[in-house]
């Protein structure tokens, strides 16, 4: 029996929900598919949102041979086995790599070659940060995609396109509890009407609650937890927080992985109000790296006991994002005079560098957004 995810996957563009930033009209995915534009790329994103479904249908779209494999238990062997079909022929071969992240570096350096020379056109998914997880020289070769958690209108749409009767109290309930991933939810809605016949709130919370479901991919598992983790320490939660990690350690977690979401928490959650926080999360990282499990366990949660109880502010991080903001919409405006670099006479003789002082009190911002405040004082 196919899961209510594969029955009701996409086919085309036009059936597609989600990702506007890529799909739409004029977007560059939308783009590669119309003009059947053959090259390796990598989509980023949490669990969910369309991933696979977008490298079957860029596969599709290129009239190529597509393979998919799982990085988790797919090995070099099993790239072998690619190249040996792909000799005897004539079509493009499209290799889709889940979790390309779980790939080690030396069956990413095996696979180098195959993608370099166009043999396999490489087509990866992953949830983790592709510059940390990905060596440089495969990373280079391939475009990455950055995909979003999905919207509530769109997770509205997949749900009314499963044709399940569902009241506004329970669908409102299951959009908050996939929290932008539709596959779970089309998880607990399937499991919710083989179980109960009649979905109703009370039945999807039993559901959920089966181990059925809540085993049922060790992908949603784990980005559940390290979530739920996240959201303790800014809650200020250190039990919680501990509990958390406690699960992703004997499930057998990276810690890296962990450790570097600590790091980010440093800066994202807690920021000026302790800038401490962030030196001791580097720590903890570096101590992690050098030590590994079992003993590294003890210095995470020394980590996240600390992060959790840490005062927070997302001052310097609302900041940054207003910044960011500005250089999307305005682009690079010019820079002041007098502070440009002046390595050169006839840059000097242009006024660069003219009238510098160390320590001015002017706003050394560009003339169009002078007196601009990103970060409230403190």
């Amino acid at each position: 029996m196919e899961p209510l995810a594969f029955k009701i996957r996409p086919q085309n563009l036009s059936e597609f929900i989600g990702q506007e930033h890529l799909v739409a009209e004029g977007k560059p995915l939308r783009i590669a598919l119309e003009k059947k534009h053959i090259f390796s790329f990598v989509l980023w994103g949490p669990p969910g949102v369309g991933k696979t479904t977008l490298a079957r249908m860029y596969a599709q779209a290129v009239d190529a041979n597509f393979y998919e494999l799982s990085a988790v238990s797919a090995g070099k062997e099993d790239i072998r086995k690619i190249i040996q079909k792909k000799d005897g022929e004539t079509k493009p071969a499209i290799l889709f790599l889940d979790e390309i992240h779980r790939f080690n570096k030396a069956q990413q350096d095996f696979l180098l070659p195959y993608v370099e020379s166009g043999v396999l056109t490489l087509v990866g998914a992953t949830t983790e940060n592709p510059s940390f997880e990905m060596i440089p020289a495969l990373l280079s070769r391939c475009r990455v995609f950055v995909l979003k958690e999905l919207s509530e209108s769109a997770m509205i749409a997949i749900i009314k396109r499963t044709g399940y009767p569902i009241d506004q109290e329970a669908q409102e309930w299951i959009v908050r509890m996939a929290n932008g991933d539709a596959r779970q939810a089309l998880n607990v809605l399937e499991n919710t009407a083989i179980l109960y016949k009649e979905i109703t709130l009370e039945n999807l919370k039993n559901s959920l609650q089966s181990n059925y479901l809540r085993y049922d991919k060790k992908a949603e598992e784990h980005y559940n937890t390290i979530s739920a983790f996240i959201k303790s320490m800014r809650a200020s939660q250190p039990n919680a927080a501990l509990y958390y990690l406690a699960r992703m350690v004997q499930a057998g977690e990276d810690p890296i992985f962990i450790a570097r979401r600590m790091v980010i928490f440093a800066s994202e959650d807690v920021g000026l109000a302790d800038p401490h926080a962030l030196t001791l999360a580097n720590d903890v990282f570096k101590a992690v790296q050098t030590i590994g499990y079992p003993e590294c366990a003890i210095n995470l949660g020394h980590g996240a006991c600390y992060l959790a109880q840490a005062p927070k502010s997302r001052a310097s991080y609302y900041a940054y994002l207003a910044a960011e903001e500005d250089v999307k919409m305005l682009g690079n405006l010019p820079i002041p005079l007098h502070i440009r670099n002046a390595p050169t006479k006839l840059m000097k003789d242009l006024g660069y560098g003219k009238g510098y002082e160390k320590y001015t009190q002017e706003d050394l911002l560009p003339e169009k957004i002078k007196n601009k405040r990103y970060l409230e004082d403190q």
